[in-house]
């Protein structure tokens, strides 16, 4: 592929442009590790809403959203939708009370929540293992994809030596650039990144779909490569494919969402929660997210997926002739670089060099605040100068970086490296819910919690009974971790009183599991009022929760049905967005009731 220098051009001024953002920042940055990792608190609620959209906009979820409809159809895509659940709940049960607790890492809240020594090694068994083999996971698959761009875009051979040469160049750019700026550097390029990777996935959208003809000619297509029967373009599964596809949806809907880790907020989410200048900007940035990240970016990746299942008959199919046919998840950069113009195409490059280093800095700024704040300094230097501190975590940068270049090289596969990673902490969910909502859950809830799903995990995965059956996995984890769970709480002491209390007054959860602590406060205050107190709203969480799920449903499924030419359903679910949107509107927390 011969790339213009025009687009040449435009890759190289945003790297410019980025490594000058970086230096520009890197003094601010260097004050403290609150600097570093939480931007000193102050970030609008604008800011770190699209922050959080524009670090889940990585190389990777264009390809592997492309890989879902081309195996599945768009109903493939519920992998993912369920999650709105898990966010919804985010923001209306947990962004204010994460931002209340007023600390730098999520895995600093376990001696926040809980006393003794397991809380101390739950925190730092946490730190290590979220910080390095999780997070350096999540960083593979994104290099992973990076990866495989780079190499379609200028058709280099797919051996290890270019896979290195690869993830060396695109992790020294994103490396100098967060070892250099701190989080508010990383903040202010997501910014940057969302509006570019919106502008080049719409028009790359836009003009896949004309080059085909249009919608009409795209769905006649699709009738006659798959057939009349096909369902590519049911927003549900196709149920008369068996038990399993209902078995499936049905954990999608019924237990991926609560089950996973992380359904309070996904943790670089959870570090914006606490960037945000007060708990009202921690709740809007939230839902900001949960709109954008739903409702605004999928279409114009399935677009591209749909149109690329025409152009390229046979995609995903591990016999075609085109051994780039083989992998699925090459469709959306293959449709990219054969239709866009000069350019557009350098737009497009650049967003996705942008898209890569906003997720991948993110998760190296994320990941050193783990190994810095809740390892090096609550166990071995808790004593050291503002500096010295960020000079541990500029270290730690580097560390993740490289241990992360090296696990993208195992990796062939974005999408079930997707579900390995949420198989692997399925089961934990409820007790981070739990901790919250009852005084009775302690560290060992989150521990034993963690070592069942790992171990159980592991072994479904590798057994032939399981070993490629999503839905069976999840179904046989939850329940054993979730049993494990409850017995180990049960038979461990709990939480010690004075932390509970401690942790009670500074949070101020709702008042429903923590009567017995309540009772040992001086606070008089009643459950209603500290229900009020959690939301900002006078309507209760939950509610606010069911409204705003079926707004983003809603309008999800209104703007996709509108798209494909279905405007009777299109409009109806229009109508249901307008309507849950003014209630969730009216609901959302204001200045003047709060205070804040």
């Amino acid at each position: 592929m011969n790339i213009s220098p025009i687009d040449w051009a435009i890759v190289v001024g945003y790297i410019i442009f980025a490594l000058g953002l970086g230096i520009y920042f890197s003094k601010r940055a260097g004050k403290n590790i609150n600097e570093f990792f939480v931007s000193g608190r102050n970030l609008p609620w604008w800011l770190a809403g699209t922050s959080m959209v524009a670090t889940t906009f990585a190389a990777d979820t264009p390809l592997a959203v492309t890989k879902l409809v081309v195996n599945d159809g768009i109903a493939g895509n519920w992998f993912w939708w369920n999650a709105v659940l898990s966010g919804m709940l985010a923001t209306f049960l947990f962004s204010r009370l994460w931002r209340r607790s007023e600390i730098i890492t999520d895995v600093e809240f376990t001696e926040l929540r809980y006393s003794g020594p397991s809380a101390s090694f739950l925190r730092g068994f946490r730190a290590l293992y979220i910080g390095l083999p999780i997070n350096c996971i999540t960083m593979g698959w994104v290099i992973l994809a990076m990866q495989k761009i780079v190499r379609l875009t200028f058709d280099l051979p797919d051996d290890a030596n270019t896979k290195i040469l690869v993830v060396m160049g695109c992790l020294l750019i994103a490396g100098i650039y967060c070892v250099l700026s701190g989080f508010w550097g990383v903040v202010i390029t997501d910014l940057v990144q969302f509006g570019m990777a919106m502008v080049g996935s719409i028009a790359l959208a836009i003009i896949a779909v004309n080059k085909i003809g249009g919608i009409g000619v795209l769905k006649e297509k699709l009738t006659g490569i798959y057939g009349v029967e096909h369902n590519i373009l049911n927003f549900t599964p196709d149920f008369s494919a068996g038990k399993m596809a209902i078995i499936t949806f049905g954990v999608y809907l019924g237990m991926q969402w609560w089950a996973s880790n992380d359904v309070d907020g996904t943790g670089f989410v959870k570090q914006r929660m606490f960037s945000a200048q007060n708990e009202r900007h921690s709740l809007l940035a939230t839902l900001w997210f949960n709109i954008a990240h739903y409702t605004l970016r999928p279409w114009p990746w399935i677009l591209v997926a749909l149109v690329a299942m025409v152009v390229y008959p046979g995609l995903g199919d591990p016999n075609h002739v085109n051994p780039d046919l083989h992998d699925p998840e090459l469709g959306y950069p293959m449709l990219m670089l054969d239709f866009l113009p000069v350019g557009l195409l350098g737009l497009m490059l650049t967003a996705f060099l942008a898209a890569f280093m906003s997720t991948i800095d993110t998760h190296l700024n994320w990941g050193a605040s783990y190994l810095v704040n809740d390892f090096y300094k609550r166990f071995f230097k808790p004593e050291a100068t503002p500096k010295h501190y960020v000079a541990a975590s500029r270290i730690s940068v580097i560390l993740i970086m490289l241990v992360a270049g090296v696990t993208s090289l195992f990796m062939t596969s974005i999408t079930e490296a997707w579900k390995f990673l949420i198989a692997l902490n399925a089961g934990i969910g409820l007790v981070q819910i739990l901790r919250w909502y009852w005084w009775r859950i302690n560290a060992w809830s989150e521990i034993s919690a963690m070592v069942a799903s790992l171990i159980v995990s592991i072994i479904v995965f590798v057994h032939p009974a399981t070993k490629n059956v999503f839905a069976l996995q999840m179904l046989i984890i939850v329940p054993i971790s979730t049993v494990v769970w409850i017995v180990v709480t049960f038979l461990t002491e709990p939480v010690s009183t004075e932390t509970l209390t401690n942790f009670y007054n500074r949070v101020r959860p709702s008042k429903g599991g923590w009567k017995l602590i309540a009772a040992e406060t001086k606070e008089v205050t009643d459950g209603t009022n500290r229900q009020n107190s959690q939301t900002g709203s006078k309507t209760p969480a939950l509610v606010n929760w069911v409204v705003g799920v079926i707004f983003i449903y809603s309008f999800l499924f209104s703007i996709g049905k509108l798209l494909l030419g279905f405007t009777g359903i299109g409009l109806i679910f229009l109508l249901i967005a307008i309507i849950s949107g003014a209630v969730m509107y009216q609901n959302l927390p204001r200045k003047e009731r709060n205070n804040i």
